[in-house]
């Protein structure tokens, strides 16, 4: 079975490719193979992760025809880590930068927003947070991730509102740093990357972690209730 997370090295920045081959839904596995990635970056201290996905998709969020079939026990254990895996991006001690190759929508738009800077492939793409909209209440964790990558004046319409933006809509409201055509977004990406990548790893990671510390223990001590709390049917 092909690898679904591809990790690559360029230079002094570290590549993580996903590419199920489909929409890239998130599952346990998914989540795995995706903090095995973050480890080899802990382990290799490049100057910079660039999170990209499959042409026309960044990720569409949690695999929805999966997670009826699970029992309780694992639909929780996949759910907690989704949000611990989430908040790792989140505090990632290196600096990344989201290449959305394509629909970031629900758990991809976390993704996405969980990087310090975003570049959004143009096309006919949508960035949402569309918990709302389906029936599913935000996860606290997922609330402060967001809150941190979209300004504030659009949190309401973004977070409440279930808004889908186009990626101009997306960068007119600053939620993305920039959209440029599909064939230079890694190029884009990578260039970003690279004018962080001389940033002070220690001072960089003691400086993120403080910033988004309150946040972040926050959003844990809810993760896990929440969860167990969550009814069977949304």
């Amino acid at each position: 079975m092909p690898e679904t997370i591809v990790y690559a090295v360029d230079g002094n920045v570290a590549r993580i490719t996903l590419d199920d081959g489909k929409v890239n839904a998130m599952s346990l596995p998914f989540f795995e193979a995706l903090g095995a990635a973050l480890d080899r970056a802990e382990r290799d201290k490049p100057g910079a992760v660039v999170i990209t996905g499959r042409p026309g998709y960044f990720s569409a969020g949690l695999d929805l025809k999966l997670m009826p079939t699970l029992a309780p026990d694992a639909l929780q254990r996949m759910l907690i880590a989704f949000g611990r895996i989430m908040l790792r991006v989140f505090t990632f001690p290196i600096p990344t930068v989201a290449a959305v190759s394509g629909h970031a929508i629900a758990g991809g738009a976390m993704l996405a927003f969980a990087c310090d800077l975003r570049y959004a492939a143009d096309g006919p793409y949508r960035l949402h947070l569309n918990e709302v909209a389906i029936g599913l209440p935000l996860p606290t964790w997922a609330i402060a991730i967001a809150e941190s990558a979209v300004p504030h004046r659009w949190h309401t319409e973004a977070i409440l509102h279930a808004r889908a933006y186009s990626p101009a809509d997306a960068a007119e409201r600053n939620l993305v740093n920039g959209v440029v055509p599909a064939d230079r977004l890694l190029d884009e990406a990578a260039s970003a990357a690279a004018r962080l990548a001389p940033l002070h790893q220690a001072a960089y990671a003691a400086s993120k972690t403080r910033l988004r510390a309150m946040a972040v223990e926050w959003a844990l001590a809810r993760l896990e209730p929440e969860v167990m709390s969550r009814p069977s049917r949304a």
